[in-house]
């Protein structure tokens, strides 16, 4: 197989790629920016979670909460006592730490926004032309194996082993996966 008979081809298949290359890149701005807007929020998460506890040593933000607590249950259930009163206290304890929690979050990927704005275009444009020239890669490595079967249909011994060789070549020029692909997911779906 000579390589001026697939540079020939290749302008034909590269017309016919790029056309249909915008549907088959599955790398988009808005998925780039929802993985950073969750980074930041489990990063906001950590930071108030990290905050309350350094805010716990001096006992004000535990006592502030449980009174608080206690006082939600006693104003929604003026008839319990007992332990359900503590559990349900409990309860609303935990989740009064988890509000503050996730508020810092909400407040701390807030003021992310911008960044993750831009940092979700830039990422975005990265992965996807490193996803088109994989695509463009394998479109065309796919064509030339059509082409070496279709010659070897009607090859004779020689040509058979000069198409041998060929393939051999190309397996070792075999189009690398870009970086971001996580392999080990991909293979066991």
């Amino acid at each position: 197989m000579k390589v001026n008979s697939v540079q020939n081809n290749f302008a034909a298949v590269n017309f016919q790629q790029a056309k249909n290359n915008k549907n088959n890149n599955p790398i988009s701005k808005t998925g780039e920016k929802a993985k950073l807007v969750k980074a930041a929020f489990v990063a906001g998460g950590l930071l108030g979670a990290r905050l309350l506890f350094e805010l716990a040593d001096c006992d004000f933000v535990f006592e502030h909460f449980g009174k608080k607590a206690e006082k939600i249950v006693t104003n929604q259930n003026r008839n319990i006592s007992g332990n359900k009163k503590l559990m349900m206290t409990l309860g609303v304890f935990a989740g009064l730490i988890g509000l503050f929690i996730a508020g810092f979050a909400m407040i701390y990927t807030l003021f992310q926004t911008p960044k993750i704005n831009y940092q979700g275009n830039v990422n975005a444009f990265k992965k996807g032309k490193e996803m088109d020239v994989y695509i463009k890669g394998n479109n065309v490595e796919k064509n030339l194996y059509t082409q070496m079967n279709e010659k070897a249909k009607n090859a004779d011994s020689d040509e058979k082993n000069k198409l041998r060789d060929e393939y051999m070549k190309m397996q070792l020029a075999k189009n690398k996966v870009p970086d971001f692909i996580n392999l080990n997911r991909t293979n066991n779906k």
